[in-house]
């Protein structure tokens, strides 16, 4: 076990931008933008279509460090509590805290609680060099979305309904996220 393993993130941008506190605004700011942009891209998938969400927080969290990580995830919510349209279904399924607070809200903490849990996991264990690891602890990271965002939709529609709809038909479309994310992390880290 290492003490540090250095996230993707620490050698992003150093060679052009010197201020860690710039460099790293700007990292957060790009990856605000890529959750946005992945919540507006539907795949058809069986049985229902899927955004690519999971696939950025994916990303994210293997290849950020756990502060860059949450800041990316704080100001991506910061976004859409203001209004912007950053969530997926947005704006024709509310903006805001409407939103925020509406059924699917639990899926937003359990994408902060990916993410930590994912960089810290990458920091702390160095997972992101193993095919098996990565895909173990991404499987470990889809318990941290799918707990809290099952716990807060089962309030609005029940226990049943909201497994029936809030996690049985997203299985394989996160399994193939899950096996895509692994693969573009160790691709990138032969080269980095």
């Amino acid at each position: 076990m290492q003490a540090h393993h250095n996230a993707l993130s620490d050698n992003l941008l150093n060679n052009y931008i010197t201020n860690k506190f710039i460099r790293a605004f700007l990292l957060a700011f790009v990856g605000s933008l890529l959750l946005w942009a992945s919540a507006k891209i539907t795949v058809p998938f069986y049985p229902v279509p899927a955004t690519m969400q999971t696939f950025a927080i994916f990303a994210i969290g293997l290849a950020y460090s756990p502060r860059l990580a949450l800041a990316t995830l704080a100001l991506y919510l910061a976004q859409g509590a203001i209004g912007l349209p950053v969530f997926a279904g947005a704006p024709e399924k509310g903006i805001g805290l409407a939103y925020m607070m509406g059924p699917t809200g639990g899926y937003l903490i359990g994408f902060v609680l990916a993410v930590l849990f994912l960089s810290i996991m990458v920091q702390k264990f160095a997972i992101d060099k193993s095919f098996v690891k990565i895909i173990a602890t991404l499987l470990g990271a889809s318990f941290f979305i799918y707990v809290p965002g099952l716990l807060y939709l089962a309030q609005f529609i029940g226990v049943d309904k909201a497994i029936e709809f809030g996690l049985l038909p997203f299985i394989y479309s996160d399994m193939a996220k899950i096996c895509l994310a692994a693969a573009m992390m160790l691709s990138i880290r032969k080269w980095c």
